[in-house]
């Protein structure tokens, strides 16, 4: 009996070493496929394991990873959530945002805010986590980009795969996996579907067949797709799997990379391909496009220095065809996720595909302006109805007809992905305008500056926009809300001053300056009050009390002295010649004493002010004895003037 249970015992542990050794090995297939990026066997494998009940944090991260990169996001969905329920110490903040970019494919918003939440507090220095936390409204923005295109179906569509549209004479060229006759044997393992080639289409054809394969040279038995053409017809650039000789060229963990080729048309032929000398077997480069004036291209890639999975970046070509070093486009437009799939228009909006940037689940297509060579732009979502729950990709856009295509695999195509063509009805706002208004004044005065300078320099210290005040001192201008701005007033004899704008809505905004002098005496024996551009202080006839008027002039001379405690002056001051002279010289110097005995009862101190009364022995015009004149040319003798002493 105990012999019987000991084999019994050998038995089962026999038995579940076999059956552990064959979950085993069945998971290091998967992750070797998985490793190969040859996710579609990778589930299947993965599958088999998680049934017979063998489950982990790598395999749930790397089944979940394997339908997302799938766009299969409601199975993605489903072994995320059992990810962060049964593995939340193990698992990284990168799970928490594609967990949230499925929820939205399925239009749980709520559920995705809750989770960007709470991948903010985990990852507060990632690029998303920011763009959420400033854009935490951003379905509200969306919608209010939305419902500016009419979209209609792409009649050469097919049961199979159809995207990249790019403009080519009178149609287009574009990427799909129709001809599956000699290709089955060589069945693209990231997603089993047969491999890509590029055909062409006469959009203005009648004729629904006239679907052709582009290019005798250009296909091969791996992928072609995204392509795009130079204006005059030579040269075409498209993106192409690493294949050389015949035999795929895979890098160290076993995957075929994409490149970027050139070709040239020589009597009606494309021949001369040629890989574009940034690429590498280490990582990829695809899906190029043009500057309007073709003297940049921009693609998608991996390269070292990538912010993210794929960013954005372009390169310079020159006249004779030669290529710069490429530039990543940064941080605003490049996140930690995918941004691919570039198109800049002529009026240079460059358009792309990301999951990075808030949108409404998958990718979605968002716009910017490039200006000034510079990418700091908003980076705006296109909305709906292109933009959906699903993957939205490959925009283009001829801004003169108003018209476009994308690519979608969202519900109800007639393949895994369609070609959809579209009319813009309403233009896209990507130009924040904020109005920037205000006075230039003199600091102590307060007098209004004419002909003042006001320049805007951004944030690189290159000046953009001048303009000067009028003849009340105020100055307009129309900044670019977007980006932070220095604004700087300057005039001759006064000391710059400068406010700095951030990036804003675009709400108006008033900044006045006060500008201070850089020195408030031109010497013994000058006025002032006229240094100071004051209004004369004047007199009512036959009386030496200070007028209102005159009283606000005098707090400024108070304000000047105040700034410049060294600052020592003299009144004089003046009478018309109505009167006789012996009273006028007493009525003149009453009007001096009253003068500084104002000032000394605002603070100032007796010893640094002198006064004089002179009558009316400095008359300023013409008026004398004798001489008939108004009122109010006699007005400009009865005065004060404020002569610089020390």
């Amino acid at each position: 009996m105990i012999k019987r249970k000991l084999l019994v015992v050998i038995v089962v542990v026999i038995f579940v070493g076999y059956f552990s050794n064959a979950q085993e090995r069945l998971y290091t297939k998967a992750n070797e496929k998985y490793n190969e990026y040859s996710f579609s066997p990778a589930i299947d494998i993965y599958k088999k394991v998680l049934d017979k009940g063998f489950v982990s944090s790598e395999l749930l991260k790397n089944l979940g990873n394997s339908y997302y990169f799938n766009a299969d996001y409601k199975e993605a969905s489903e072994i995320y959530k059992r990810l962060l329920a049964e593995y939340s110490s193990e698992t990284g903040p990168e799970y928490y945002f594609r967990y949230s970019q499925t929820l939205k494919s399925l239009g749980d918003y709520k559920g995705a805010k809750e989770l960007m939440a709470q991948f903010s507090k985990i990852t507060a220095d990632d690029v998303r986590a920011g763009v959420y936390s400033s854009k935490e409204d951003y379905l509200e923005e969306i919608k209010k980009n939305s419902g500016r295109y009419e979209i209609t179906s792409f009649k050469y569509n097919s049961p199979y795969s159809e995207f990249a549209p790019t403009y080519y004479k009178k149609g287009l060229i574009f990427s799909s996996d129709r001809d599956t006759g000699n290709l089955a044997k060589y069945r693209h393992t990231w997603n089993s579907k047969d491999f890509l080639d590029l055909y062409s289409v006469n959009t203005d054809s009648l004729d629904d067949n006239l679907v052709l394969k582009f290019g005798e040279n250009l296909n091969t038995r791996l992928h072609e797709s995204t392509s795009i053409t130079t204006a005059d017809g030579k040269y075409m650039y498209f993106t192409r799997n690493n294949f050389k000789d015949g035999k795929y060229i895979t890098d160290e963990k076993g995957m075929v990379r994409l490149k970027l080729l050139r070709a040239t048309l020589v009597d009606g032929e494309w021949t001369n391909i040629e890989e574009l000398p940034f690429n590498s077997d280490s990582y990829s480069t695809a899906h190029p496009s043009f500057s309007p004036d073709e003297k940049t291209l921009y693609f998608a890639s991996d390269m070292p220095g990538t912010v993210g999975e794929s960013d954005i970046f372009k390169v310079a070509i020159d006249s004779e065809g030669n290529f710069g070093t490429p530039e990543n486009l940064g941080s605003n437009i490049n996140t930690e996720a995918r941004e691919t799939f570039p198109f800049v228009t002529s009026e240079e909006i460059l358009y792309l595909s990301s999951d990075g940037h808030p949108g409404l689940g998958g990718l979605d297509v968002f716009a910017t302006k490039i200006k000034f060579n510079k990418y700091d732009g908003a980076v705006v979502n296109v909305g709906k109805p292109v933009n959906g729950k699903m993957d939205d990709f490959t925009f283009i856009f001829k801004e003169d007809s108003r018209e476009g295509y994308f690519a979608s695999n969202r519900e109800n195509g007639v393949g895994s992905d369609d070609i959809y063509a579209f009319i813009e009805n309403i233009p896209l706002k990507l130009e924040c305008v904020q109005a920037v208004t205000g006075t230039v004044r003199d600091k102590i005065t307060n007098e209004v500056l004419v002909g003042a300078t006001v320049k805007v320099i951004n944030e690189d210290n290159e000046e953009i926009l001048t303009t000067i005040t009028d003849s009340e001192g105020k100055y307009n201008l129309s900044l670019d809300c977007n980006r932070g701005n220095f604004v700087r007033a300057l005039m001759q004899g006064y000391v710059p001053s400068e406010e700095y704008l951030g990036k804003s809505a675009g709400k108006a905004n008033i900044i006045d300056f006060y500008l201070e002098r850089d020195r408030v005496s031109a010497g013994f024996g000058d006025d002032l009050a006229k240094l100071l551009q004051l209004s004369t202080i004047y007199f009512d006839f036959d009386k030496y009390n200070i007028r209102s008027d005159s009283e606000i002039e005098i707090q400024k001379v108070i304000a000047a002295m105040e700034k410049y405690p060294s600052l020592k002056i003299k009144v004089n001051s003046h009478t018309d010649s109505r009167g006789r002279d012996a009273y006028n010289l007493w009525l003149s110097q009453k009007r001096a004493e009253s003068t500084v005995n104002y000032m000394i009862s605002k603070g100032i101190l007796e010893s640094r002010l002198l006064g004089e009364g002179f009558g009316e022995t400095k008359l300023i015009n013409k008026c004398a004895n004798g001489v008939r004149c108004f009122g109010i040319e006699h007005e400009k003798n009865r005065r004060s003037e404020f002569i610089i002493l020390e």
